[in-house]
């Protein structure tokens, strides 16, 4: 397939320097996007309004409260257990920190291929099963990244006040060189990353509803990534990440 630099159609903009530049692919609606260290490939509308909003439907879809309007903030983990939720098994998760119990600033949820565990920041997770609905997300990603992901990270963000610091993923049991895929579901949030040995050197990518963002290459290696507070956003976002686990 032919591949032409169009980088000034990007929604976003990339340094003027060596080793940074964009090529569009037509046939995926995105764009190859080459960094020092990392690749990327980013679709703005990867999963179109129609997909996207039933996806948000599907993850909030529960038997006690009004998915359009319960006040999910106010409810802690031992709260949020009481929500009967249809697909997917949400959870408030806690990190000891300085001595104390804290709760993570997001809900959260794994699901994956029933032998493989996955552990970040403290905490191991035991995949929930795959549903119909994560495993129709799951393959049109795999096609795009030619990888065959076996477990989904899923983040709920309620609002702007939810976060995830500086990190990256690159955890012993995804391997050498990890391919991530980063589906964004709801609202759009700022997705940074930033050099390791230069924290000056900083992207921002809009993650907006129904965009796909994959990293591959050394990226997790060398760049740390975050989504920072913004106290503006007033509704939720979910954020899957689709990885491979190696063990």
């Amino acid at each position: 397939m032919d591949l032409f630099n169009i980088e000034n159609k990007l929604p976003f903009k990339l340094p003027n320097k060596e080793g940074y530049c964009s090529k569009w692919i037509e046939k995926l609606n995105g764009f190859i996007i080459s960094i020092p260290n990392g690749e990327l490939f980013y679709s703005e509308y990867f999963f179109d309004k129609k997909i996207s909003d039933r996806s948000i439907e599907y993850f909030l879809e529960n038997e006690t409260n009004d998915w359009k309007t319960a006040n999910w903030r106010s409810l802690d983990k031992e709260q949020l257990s009481n929500v009967k939720f249809k697909n997917i098994n949400w959870n408030h998760d806690k990190l000891n920190m300085y001595g104390k119990q804290v709760f993570l600033p997001r809900y959260s949820a794994w699901y994956g291929n029933s032998d493989k565990p996955y552990t970040y920041s403290g905490l191991t997770l035991q995949p929930n099963t795959w549903n119909k609905g994560l495993l129709f997300i799951k393959e049109q990603i795999d096609k795009i990244a030619k990888v065959e992901f076996n477990s989904v990270l899923m983040n709920w963000y309620r609002d702007g006040e939810d976060y995830i610091n500086w990190h990256t993923d690159a955890e012993k049991e995804l391997g050498k060189n990890p391919v991530i895929g980063s589906v964004n579901f709801g609202e759009t949030r700022r997705f940074l990353i930033r050099r390791n040995d230069d924290n000056k050197i900083k992207l921002e990518f809009p993650l907006k509803h129904g965009t796909l963002l994959i990293m591959s290459g050394e990226l997790q290696h060398f760049w740390q990534h975050s989504v920072p507070k913004e106290k503006k956003i007033k509704n939720s976002r979910f954020n899957l990440t689709f990885r491979v686990i190696k063990n």
